[in-house]
């Protein structure tokens, strides 16, 4: 049996990460960072998906358990064996990947902050469409897919429908602040980081579902930089202690976790519903204006994420078909 290479890290699916790397190219990075940061705070559409289309993700998903990986032994104080995965981790292109995504973030939260605050219901139309074609190429994830599955997949989905329907309306004046305990953006970060190693799922759509969206916008824009390292702390720990139990999952429970997986995002759907007041509150209603808008948005916002998960599909397709000729 051939043997991995020195610093291989296995992916979900058994296959090695380690590959003939090639040379980095920083601008290039930069530009592919800037379009995953983009997608990564929108709901509904996966940074995981944006590095698929752009032919980066099972490599960027070898970089994050080798780097996981080698938080994990520093923790158990193995510093030779964390010295080792730290060396192969490919850290230009990693850097260069990160620098790009944080530029996004700064650069576009401020704007989408004020649409969320000024146009809420049409905001939530977008993320409602956005969310519904998550559901669909998660679907497509499903690799057996059986009626049982779908049944787990609905039972989650009416189970969180009705849990959302407990929570009291924060909807008032839409001027009240809700101030957060500095503990919460340490847990957002753990949390939403796992979306990163979840098919379908966004680290943004996390942050809806935590209620911690609009608060981690804001300190992104008001450049709280005590709040941000919480956030990016509660990353790094999340990464590297959910990471290895969500592998197992997938790799022995692939279907299962995804059918539940779709089952919370159509219960999520509560949240997002438009009308009356958009993100601000769980109450359901009949749409009233404005309805245009919201309804545009959803189907454009289905169709970006569809078309994106086709284009990736596709892309992989052809680079199968080039390494079998």
């Amino acid at each position: 049996m051939r043997a991995e290479p020195r610093g291989a890290t296995p992916l979900p699916d058994g296959r090695s990460g380690a590959e003939p790397v090639p040379p980095a190219r920083p601008v290039l990075q930069l530009v592919r960072g800037f379009l995953m940061g983009a997608a990564d705070i929108v709901p509904g559409v996966s940074g995981g998906t944006i590095a698929l289309v752009l032919g980066i993700y099972e490599r960027l998903v070898a970089a994050i358990y080798t780097a996981a990986s080698a938080l994990g032994a520093l923790v158990r104080g193995d510093l030779r064996e964390a010295g080792r995965r730290l060396v192969a981790v490919p850290w230009v292109w990693v850097l260069a990947l990160l620098a790009g995504i944080g530029a996004a973030v700064v650069l576009l939260s401020g704007a989408l902050e004020r649409l969320l605050a000024e146009q809420p219901q049409v905001m939530a139309g977008l993320f409602f469409g956005l969310i519904t074609g998550a559901v669909v190429i998660s679907w497509r994830l499903v690799k057996r897919p059986s009626p049982r599955l779908a049944v787990v997949a609905l039972v989650a989905a009416v189970a969180f429908f009705l849990v959302l329907g407990l929570q009291d309306s924060t909807h008032a004046s839409g001027t009240e602040a809700v101030t957060r305990p500095a503990w919460a953006f340490f847990l957002a970060g753990a949390v939403a980081i796992c979306a990163m190693i979840l098919p379908g799922i966004s680290g943004s759509f996390i942050l809806v579902l935590l209620g911690m969206y609009t608060e981690v916008l804001g300190a992104v824009n008001d450049r709280e930089i005590g709040l941000l390292l919480l956030f990016l702390l509660g990353a790094a720990l999340g990464l590297s202690g959910f990471s290895s139990l969500l592998t197992w999952l997938l790799s022995r429970h692939h279907d299962l976790v995804l059918a539940a997986l779709i089952g919370l995002m159509l219960g999520s759907l509560r949240i997002l519903w438009p009308w009356p007041h958009g993100l601000d509150s769980t109450e359901l209603a009949v749409p009233v204006d404005p309805v245009l808008g919201p309804v545009l948005l959803a189907v454009a916002g289905f169709v970006v994420v569809v078309a994106l998960d086709r284009a990736g599909r596709a892309l992989g397709s052809r680079r199968q078909a080039s390494s079998g000729a």
